[in-house]
């Protein structure tokens, strides 16, 4: 195929985007799990960085503050009539059904457990599978396999016959938390019950264990048990484990199944495809290749998004291609897909990293200049910047911002500015952020106590070094 790279000169659109940019969700969702569309299926994939999940968020409005609250007074109602004898077993089915479904959407799993216990308890009660499906999906989100092992166990004593949905529930739970071989087993267990055969969805789970915990080794053998009983891949498990591939730098494998994926006719790569075969070359510094599988996804049909051209960013400025960074970035603006907070963040990291600090700062302005909020990450890159450069003024000045805003703060973001603190030996100012940390509800982890040992090490406050220590180790055993 002919390849053009990219350049301010050859960056192409296909003007066939919607109005609104195509998005990839990331979310399993846990109802339905059995569904004659194969998109409600999507697998999850989050990772702590500038270029996903933002943890500045702005605070949630009055409205939903609410909710919130009316579903944890609903939920500790509810459990508190639980411990009631008197009350234990004459509740209003609303009141128990309505807790229980809003301690399973808070992931909320041991009040949810409890309230379940309640419901059984109660005259009008009926076992459903559905109900029992919803509890053992959240208690695999929550990393409970062992809960949900019990659970299942406690459907059968009512005399259940578990669905595909249960046992797809099930296959989630112990893979989740890395229990291949239970995993495994439960397919197994599938099999041996009328009615009750693995499909692709359930297979799509458990691909997407095998590639969580990189057990590509069972991979081969899943898609030759699926080919067996006439199961085709879907556009879901096939880009589950493309990413995966990619994630892992086994190119060959990954190129091989974009074939297979073209080949079989039913299930066509789409942006999620796109967007793994560009994130996986690029992350791995392969320009040139990412380059090339930019221009050829084009040539098949599917577009770029907002995240195309925040790794195409994050790619080129790790590269030290900063020339093409701002390429993509006005090209971006050319064709009216305006650069989002996740953009601006990638670009001011990556600047401030280089020690671009007047370029960065430009980027901030305009940032706020076009009305965008940064958040914890925006600022924890300006302070690492000015770190480097040993310009701790501007960290006054980042922290100022900072306590004029709304952001909400996160332990990440006192970790950078704490360190800061500590490299610039204004030990007091550091103890001092330290202390608001946890009056603003962040946990110090390990890395805060380290770099408070460290600034107090390096200053010959051996003492107070040797405290923080202490404390860390009696913390780590509880």
């Amino acid at each position: 195929m002919h390849q053009n790279h990219l350049s301010p000169a050859n960056l192409r659109w296909s003007f066939s985007v919607s109005s609104s940019p195509t998005t990839c969700s990331t979310k399993l969702l846990p109802e339905p799990i059995h569904s004659s569309n194969p998109h409600y299926l999507t697998i999850n994939s989050s990772k702590r960085s500038s270029e996903h999940c933002l943890t500045g968020l702005q605070r949630d409005s009055t409205n939903a503050l609410s909710l919130i609250i009316r579903r944890e007074a609903a939920i500790q109602g509810i459990a508190r009539k639980a411990k009631s004898k008197k009350q234990r077993s004459r509740l209003w089915p609303k009141a128990v059904l309505e807790a229980l479904d809003a301690a399973i959407k808070e992931n909320s799993w041991d009040s949810a457990l409890e309230i379940f216990q309640l419901l059984r308890k109660q005259n009008w009660y009926e076992p459903r599978c559905q109900t029992y499906t919803k509890l053992i999906m959240m208690l695999g989100k929550c990393k409970q396999p062992e809960q949900a092992s019990l659970l299942f166990e406690t459907m059968l004593s009512e005399g259940l016959k578990p669905t595909i949905d249960v046992y797809t529930a099930l296959v989630h739970a112990y893979g989740k938390s890395g229990f291949i071989d239970r995993a495994f087993t439960t397919v197994e267990d599938m099999k041996s019950v009328s009615d009750c055969k693995p499909d692709v969805y359930t297979y799509s789970i458990l691909i997407n264990s095998c590639v969580k915990f990189r057990r590509f080794d069972l991979i081969g053998r899943i898609l030759a048990e699926m080919s067996y009983l006439g199961i085709d891949c879907s556009t879901v498990t096939y880009n589950t484990l493309i990413d995966g591939y990619g994630k892992a730098e086994m190119f060959e494998e990954m190129e091989s199944l974009l074939t297979d994926m073209i080949e079989s006719g039913d299930s066509l790569p789409d942006i999620f495809t796109f967007n793994s075969f560009v994130g996986s070359y690029g992350k791995s510094g392969q320009i040139e290749k990412m380059e090339k599988w930019y221009d050829e996804f084009q040539l098949m049909g599917v577009t770029p998004d907002i995240k195309t051209f925040n790794i195409l960013i994050k790619s080129f400025g790790k590269a030290g291609m900063y020339e093409k960074m701002s390429s993509v970035m006005k090209f971006m603006e050319k064709r009216f897909f305006s650069p989002t907070v996740v953009t601006y963040n990638i670009v001011i990291e990556i600047l401030g990293k280089a020690g671009k600090i007047e370029e960065m700062e430009e980027y901030f302005k305009e940032m706020k200049h076009k009305g965008m909020k940064p958040n914890a990450i925006t600022y924890c890159s300006l302070v690492s910047a000015y770190i480097e450069t040993g310009s701790i003024k501007k960290v006054d000045s980042v922290l100022r911002q900072v306590e004029n805003s709304d952001v909400i703060l996160d332990t990440p973001f006192f970790n950078c500015i704490i360190s800061a603190y500590g490299q610039a030996g204004d030990l007091e100012r550091m103890g001092e952020l330290f202390v608001v940390m946890k009056e603003k509800k962040c946990v110090p982890d390990n890395i805060t106590f380290a770099t408070l040992i460290q600034a107090y090490n390096a200053h010959g406050m051996i003492e107070a070094a040797e405290n923080l220590e202490n404390k860390l180790i009696n913390t780590s055993k509880n």
